[in-house]
């Protein structure tokens, strides 16, 4: 018999207040993909509303941070806390996939991204951006929230542009395969009773 998805819900709320920003986040992997985002900066929330939307996650946030400065504590910190709130939810990963892999067509963009949530965090962000700026996020603050998703997450994450020249395009098709390359890592296998791994864990 594979894992009962009725033993637990696989969500989790995390908060991180600092001098430079406070955040509020709450993340269900089994939701219907609906996102309440508020982070100050317009471009990012568009970019985590379809992180939610496309993953079929129920996700949460506010962050109220230094914008006087720039975003980057702001970007930053929310890849903090939503790498810890992966992490938290899910929980001890037994019955789960673990890996996960999407190549995402967007117009002229071809994005593709790997996960793997075994517990060794890595990033391999191979992308060059044209333009500073995409409305009023930093194009160079996405590697931070990349960045800190995977560390915060224990991830191994790949995120590679295979083609594009929009920065739009390719920031928000980053932003969609990782969904549905996370979607598909943490979706549960019925053929597994334990983790997925010849060791017997993933720390």
């Amino acid at each position: 018999m594979g894992i009962d998805m009725g033993e637990r819900m696989r969500t989790a709320k995390v908060e991180r207040n600092t001098r430079e920003t406070k955040i509020s986040l709450e993340l269900n992997l089994d939701g219907q993909g609906t996102g309440d985002i508020s982070t100050g900066i317009g471009f990012f929330d568009h970019m985590l509303e379809g992180f939610a939307r496309h993953g079929f996650f129920d996700m949460k946030v506010r962050i109220d941070g230094d914008l006087q400065v720039d975003g980057h504590h702001s970007v930053e910190d929310c890849g903090i806390v939503l790498g810890q709130a992966i992490r938290e939810a899910v929980g001890d990963k037994k019955g789960m996939k673990r890996f996960g892999q999407c190549i995402l067509p967007m117009d002229e963009t071809l994005v593709l991204c790997a996960v793997d949530l075994g517990g060794r965090p890595w990033l391999n962000f191979d992308a060059a951006f044209t333009a500073e700026r995409v409305g009023y996020l930093d194009t160079e603050l996405v590697h931070e929230f990349f960045y800190a998703v995977s560390y915060n997450a224990g991830m191994n994450l790949h995120i590679k542009v295979l083609d594009g020249q929009n920065n739009h395009h390719i920031i928000e098709a980053m932003f969609k395969a990782f969904a549905r390359a996370l979607d598909e890592a943490t979706g549960m296998d019925e053929r597994l009773t334990d983790v997925l791994s010849t060791k017997g864990t993933l720390a």
